[in-house]
């Protein structure tokens, strides 16, 4: 069974994700994310979306990060569903 990628933003609220990639090559976005702990392997759960849907709500290495939704666009992980 082949796993599903997609970006980090088309995740719904309870799903989760095994980070792969950034699609970026912009070296100060990667280094922001870096820091932040998004680093490749990392389990992402997403926790609450905005009620104007930006930011959202991540949690990450047991703590919770809010991102932009542009920048989660940049983010491929492998799908896990809930």
């Amino acid at each position: 069974m082949e796993k599903e990628t997609c970006s980090l933003a088309d995740l719904k609220v309870g799903e989760c994700g095994t980070l792969i990639s950034f699609k970026d090559e912009n070296k100060a976005f990667r280094r922001r994310l870096l820091d932040m702990g998004l680093t490749k392997g990392v389990k992402i759960e997403i926790k609450q979306i905005s009620p104007l849907g930006d930011p959202i709500s991540i949690v990450i290495r047991g703590y919770q990060l809010c991102l932009r939704k542009d920048d989660m666009k940049n983010v491929v992980v492998i799908k896990e569903g809930k």
